[in-house]
């Protein structure tokens, strides 16, 4: 053989190497790069808005107000116990909600949920607070919804004092989509 077969015969099987390793690595990498679900559940955000006005799953949210209190009065002026643990804060995010065509209103309310968020991705949940002036979810008897007419909602969160100074808004979602909003005050 010569050397000019043997050079030839060489940078081929370097190509064809080099070809199965990228291929190798494309496979193995393929998962974790297109996956949304498992993405979309680890807390990826897909959109930033400032306040709003922003659709999700059929309802259009707007964020009026993200403010921290000690403690929050009933529409009678009384505290609500709201059993947070020492060293926690109340926080108040004032939403303004417009059920789209597409929303299901069963009983004149839908599912409006709205997580409170950090810059660190610590997330807290919405905690009932009965007697507050606004109604605090999206079923409210007390307080009917009606197709494309907007209407305030307050979500009231219990968050530790040393993370208020960090929080950046609320996230709203859409499970079918995989689609997380973020809203800032």
């Amino acid at each position: 053989m010569t050397i000019g077969g043997r050079a030839t015969r060489l940078v081929v099987q370097i190509l064809v190497l080099v070809a199965l390793l990228a291929l190798a690595t494309f496979v193995m990498v393929r998962p974790y790069l297109s996956d949304d679900e498992r993405v979309y559940e680890q807390g990826r955000i897909d959109q930033v808005v400032s306040q709003g006005p922003v659709t999700v799953s059929n309802v259009e949210w707007k964020l009026d107000s993200l403010k921290a209190y000690t403690t929050i009065l009933d529409d009678k002026g009384e505290p609500i116990d709201l059993a947070g643990p020492a060293g926690t804060t109340i926080v108040v995010a004032s939403i303004t909600v417009t059920p789209k065509q597409g929303t299901y209103l069963k009983d004149r309310g839908f599912t409006c949920d709205a997580v409170l968020r950090d810059s660190k991705g610590n997330t807290w949940d919405d905690t009932q607070a009965y007697g507050y002036p606004l109604p605090t979810y999206c079923g409210d008897d007390d307080h009917p919804f009606t197709m494309d007419k907007p209407a305030q909602i307050a979500k009231i969160y219990i968050v530790p004092k040393n993370d208020v100074p960090n929080l950046v808004g609320i996230t709203t979602e859409d499970f079918y989509l995989h689609k997380r909003v973020l809203i800032t005050p």
